[in-house]
């Protein structure tokens, strides 16, 4: 997706308690995304969706005429194989289900059904309204369309079972981008922003902030929309990445809490 006009909150300010107000809400804990590993990342990548399942790592891109999804390598970031997402569409996020790849879009109202293995396209699903993200909790899917609002989908109808509005200290949080389903969490990268967001699927609320800021400097991608944006969490080695938007690099990384000021 391209530059929008929604409100996005300042969310840096929001973790600071507010001097002389008893009933000001509690500052939200921030952690700081450090490095562990840094791997090779196709650089022309506009990273939409970002997953890991079964030890194997998922991409889609986004850009017409370049949008794709693919299997990629951790390792050295070699494409292992990939599918051409049909034009005119500009492709979103993307989440496993029952050996296939589901895959959004951003305007266009369709998504596509994609095997796991061969990436041969098997079928379509509709919805209303834009595409921008896809996680699966494992029963159900988690999707994202920019507002402060996310849908709860079935993924073999993709109807919609239920919606959340997402706030952060009692406002809403706009601009929800990339999603991923982590021990009972949705984390959440916020468009056009250096911050991930933790949200508690139950209420909406977030109840944690990432600093994303040092991933991004590693990358050294400073283009208008080279923005973080692509998480990916392996439940079996509980090992959490994230990249950027066209950055040449996807890191592991840990989650340390920020220093207290």
């Amino acid at each position: 997706m391209r530059l929008r006009s929604a409100l996005l909150l300042p969310l840096v300010l929001l973790v600071a308690p507010v001097a002389a107000q008893p009933t000001a809400p509690q500052p939200i804990p921030v952690e700081v995304a450090q490095v562990v590993t840094r791997y090779p990342h196709d650089p022309r990548a506009f990273t939409e969706g970002l997953f890991i399942d079964r030890g194997e790592l998922f991409e889609s891109t986004g850009e017409l005429g370049r949008s794709s999804v693919r299997q990629v390598d951790l390792a050295s970031g070699k494409v292992l194989k990939s599918a051409a997402v049909p034009s005119p569409h500009f492709g979103e996020g993307i989440a496993p289900w029952q050996g296939q790849v589901l895959s959004l879009t951003w305007q266009g109202q369709v998504g596509f059904r994609w095997n796991r293995k061969t990436f041969k396209k098997l079928g379509t699903f509709r919805y209303e309204g834009e595409g921008w993200a896809l996680t699966s909790t494992g029963s159900e899917l988690v999707m994202s369309d920019g507002t402060d609002v996310l849908r709860f989908i079935d993924p073999r109808t993709f109807t919609v079972k239920r919606t959340l509005k997402v706030t952060v200290q009692g406002q809403a949080l706009r601009a929800i981008n990339e999603l991923e389903w982590v021990d009972g969490k949705i984390l959440a990268n916020v468009w056009l922003t250096d911050f991930a967001v933790k949200i508690d699927p139950v209420s909406g609320k977030v109840v944690g902030l990432i600093d994303l800021s040092q991933l991004h400097r590693a990358a050294g991608a400073y283009g208008q929309n080279q923005v973080a944006n692509g998480i990916a969490w392996d439940a079996r080695t509980r090992k959490l990445y994230f990249t950027g938007k066209e950055w040449p690099a996807l890191f592991e990384v840990k989650l340390v809490p920020a220093a207290q000021k």
